[in-house]
């Protein structure tokens, strides 16, 4: 399918984010490089089993429309799309998932799992027909990154959850994550993993120099012309917004247009050479560049490749965003989806699973069993961050349409695109 068709309705400078996405983004990055990274955030807190908060009223989820007879009784199977890579797998038998198999030994339901989600903005093609003419997609589960999960519940397209089939997620869901702006609550969706956006630095390649700071990659004479960020907008006027003092989760459009003018300042000056996709990281091993904005899941490879790459969590805080559990409108078997996304809020099962791929999950009480089962992952703060950067960590509030199609507007023309 043409990416114009994928992308038919969006406004143009939204389009061409989205293009960016897909050719030097976070989309375009592989599973695979994810999984030999290894590290996301989240962190086990406590969440003490009481009433969420209910959500707001979203598109026309909230009506009976958007569901179909659920033949979860009848039929014990459930259909689960997910990226690549991205559950655990045994290493002697790549079509066997240990966590799988046990939800099915658990519940006699068995799993198609495909591995058909490569990016965000394809599967969006692949499934759109179908979900606009409110027809059922073959899938049953899905999962899918916070923004794209945030379109599909405001177009109506994600079935509200039965709370009586998510009991353990809803007591286990680690508190940070249990009221997205764009799902209050957790009525529609729940996270599978989670991506962080911090700063990393050469130390061979900045002399020793530690860089804890966004204000000093964009200021630091002696890192001129040597730093880069990130293509994705929410990441990096994020990261920027947060040196500045302002919270990505509340600021106005004048924090924004300040964010994008402190950016300007330092491409006018050539404190930054360029704004990348996942490339950075040959760039950043080779000491090319000495000090980057990054994504933290590159980093644990690339450490183990270089030992002179750092990562720092800046003092004023990082970004998180999530990949996230939904049940598609029209899904025959959503009875059968949520007792699995209910299974993997078990910290036992939380465990092998992050065991497995290397990816932090949101559920409280994981990071004790995974210390009885990978100690080197569970001390690994890149794995299971502490409870001082699980503090740090702050997300971008979902954007309107308008919105959105303006920001992205002055984000392309501040990089170039």
């Amino acid at each position: 399918m043409a990416f114009n068709e994928l992308t038919d309705g969006l406004s143009e400078p939204v389009r061409k984010a989205w293009e960016r996405s897909l050719s030097s983004g976070r989309a375009a990055l592989s599973r695979r490089t994810v999984l030999r990274a290894a590290a996301l955030t989240a962190g086990a807190g406590t969440l003490a089993a009481c009433g969420i908060p209910p959500a707001r009223t979203t598109g026309s989820g909230d009506s009976a429309a958007n569901a179909a007879k659920d033949l979860s009784d009848a039929e014990k199977e459930v259909n689960f799309s997910n990226w690549p890579l991205y559950v655990d797998t045994d290493e002697n038998d790549k079509e066997k998932h240990g966590t799988l198999e046990a939800f099915t030994a658990a519940t006699g339901i068995k799993v198609k799992y495909t591995e058909d989600v490569n990016d965000n903005v394809e599967f969006f093609g692949k499934v759109k027909p179908q979900l606009a003419a409110g027809q059922d997609t073959g899938r049953d589960l899905m999962v899918l990154t916070d923004w794209m999960a945030a379109r599909l519940i405001r177009l109506g397209w994600a079935q509200k959850l039965n709370p009586a089939n998510v009991t353990t997620a809803i007591t286990n869901v680690e508190a940070r994550f249990r009221a997205p702006d764009w799902d209050p609550g957790r009525l529609y969706s729940y996270p599978w993993a989670g991506i962080q956006t911090v700063i990393a630095y050469n130390k061979k390649a900045t002399k020793g120099k530690e860089v804890t700071s966004v204000a000093q990659l964009l200021e630091d004479s002696d890192l001129k012309g040597r730093v880069t960020f990130l293509s994705e907008m929410r990441d990096s006027i994020g990261i920027t917004l947060l040196d500045m003092g302002k919270d990505p989760a509340k600021f106005t459009a004048d924090d924004y247009d300040a964010a994008v003018a402190r950016l300007q300042k330092a491409v006018d000056n050539k404190q930054i050479r360029r704004f990348t996709g996942n490339d950075y990281g040959q760039e950043l091993s080779s000491g090319d560049i000495a000090a980057c904005v990054a994504w933290g899941g590159d980093l644990i490879q690339l450490r183990a490749d270089n030992p002179d790459i750092e990562f720092v969590i800046p003092e004023k805080g990082f970004l998180t965003s999530t990949d996230n559990l939904l049940v598609p409108a029209k899904a025959q078997h959503k009875a059968n989806a949520e007792k699995l996304i209910d299974f993997y809020y078990q910290p036992k099962i939380a465990a092998q699973l992050v065991a497995g791929i290397g990816f932090v999950s949101a559920v409280t009480g994981m990071k004790e069993e995974l210390a009885a089962l990978d100690p080197d992952s569970a001390a690994n703060p890149l794995v299971v961050p502490t409870p001082d950067m699980a503090a740090k960590a702050h997300v971008f509030r979902t954007l309107g349409e308008t919105e959105e199609s303006g920001f992205e507007d002055k984000f392309s023309k501040l990089i170039g695109a």
